[in-house]
């Protein structure tokens, strides 16, 4: 990739469309690489943790009702960065909340953008190991079942199209690869 691509947009205007209580949305003039303007509409999100708990051969997942989908979803634990919140503070209380656990071992795990075509969140990625078992906490309005599967049979379940959230395909498969392991 060339550096002398000029591919930058220059934001001119911004106006808050929508001020909810996890996300705003704002429509922002901008100029275009070529002198042009447009829109562009986003969402802001202050962003979020996930965590991949590994407790052996076996990983902690959740399934919930995600509404935008109407459906049931597995995903690895997660939640939303409170205000002034460090994303590890974020991860350790989504683990103990949505499982029951903590962990004697965290470490970053890394950060992807889940939909960087309408949203600026950033989701921090962590790996947890050394899990053991406390109460769960799961917020009024959260209904979530958690539970361990063996981590090549979450893989296979991956590669198949299963298991279609983006945190937990990359955080699983990034394990893997890392780690030498293969579906069943």
């Amino acid at each position: 990739m060339e550096k002398t691509e000029k591919l930058e947009e220059k934001t001119l205007s911004t106006k808050e469309l929508y001020h909810g209580r996890i996300i705003n949305l704002r429509l922002d003039d901008v100029e275009l690489p070529d002198g042009n303007k447009s829109k562009r509409e986003f969402v802001e999100h202050p962003g979020g943790a996930a965590i991949l708990a590994i407790d052996g051969d076996d990983m902690w997942l959740v399934r919930q009702f995600r509404y935008p989908y109407k459906e049931v979803i597995e995903e690895i634990p997660a939640g939303k960065l409170e205000k002034g919140e460090e994303a590890i503070v974020t991860a350790k209380r989504e683990l103990q909340e949505e499982t029951g656990y903590d962990c004697d071992e965290i470490q970053p795990f890394g950060m992807i953008y889940p939909t960087p075509g309408y949203t600026n969140e950033h989701l921090y990625i962590f790996l947890a190991k050394g899990l053991k078992k406390r109460a769960m906490h799961l917020d009024d309005d959260e209904f979530i079942s958690a539970y361990k599967r063996p981590l090549k049979a979450v893989l296979a379940d991956i590669l198949a199209g299963k298991i279609k959230d983006g945190k937990t395909c990359y955080a699983v498969q990034k394990y893997c690869l890392t780690h030498g392991i293969l579906p069943e």
